[in-house]
C-alpha cells in the first residue's frame, strides 16, 4: 500500500516528536524550574526552624512550663462526672422502652456546668463544676460560702 508506513518508521517518527516536544518544554521550563527550587529550597529552611517539639507535644506558649504551674490549673487528668457540691453522679440504671417493648439501657448524665463564684472568705474566684441543681441551690443561699459551709465543701482545693 502507498500510503500505509512501516512499523519502524512509525517509531521513528514518534521518537523524533517526542525528543522534539521535550527539547521545547525544557528550554521552556528552566525559568519554572529555577522558581521550583528557589521555592523548595525557602520551604526546607522554614521547616527546619520549626521545632520538632511543635508536631510531638506541648510546647508553653506563654510563661513556665507545665511542670511548675499549679496542679489544679491545666491538669489534664479525668474527673468523673459528679458534682462538686451536691455530689449528684448519673444514673446507670435507667431503661429506654421501645414501641415494640424492647428495653434498652442508658445512662442518664448529670447536666454539669463550669461555673465561677466569687468566694467571700478566699476573696478569689472559685471555679466549679457544678449540676444545674446546685447552681439554683447556690443562688438560693445567697452565696458559694453559705452552700459549701452547709454541704461541708472545703473551696480552697478549687
Amino acid at each position: 500500500q502507498p500510503g500505509a508506513r512501516s512499523s519502524q518508521e512509525q517509531v521513528q517518527a514518534i521518537k523524533e516528536n517526542h525528543q522534539n516536544l521535550s527539547s521545547n518544554s525544557i528550554c521552556n521550563s528552566s525559568e519554572e524550574n529555577t522558581m521550583m527550587k528557589s521555592f523548595l529550597s525557602l520551604l526546607l529552611a522554614a521547616l527546619a526552624l520549626v521545632p520538632v517539639q511543635g508536631f510531638t507535644g506541648y510546647t508553653p506558649v506563654f510563661g513556665a512550663p507545665r511542670a511548675t504551674q499549679s496542679p489544679r490549673k491545666g491538669d489534664m487528668t479525668m474527673r468523673a462526672r459528679v458534682c462538686d457540691l451536691l455530689g449528684k453522679t448519673p444514673n446507670r440504671q435507667a431503661r429506654v422502652v421501645t414501641f415494640s417493648h424492647k428495653r434498652v439501657k442508658k445512662v442518664q448524665e448529670v447536666n454539669l456546668q463550669r461555673k465561677r463564684f466569687f468566694s467571700d472568705d478566699l476573696n478569689r474566684n472559685v471555679r466549679l463544676r457544678l449540676s444545674t441543681k446546685a447552681i439554683k441551690t447556690v443562688n438560693k443561699m445567697g452565696g458559694i460560702d453559705a452552700a459549701a459551709k452547709k454541704f461541708e465543701l472545703d473551696i480552697a482545693k478549687f
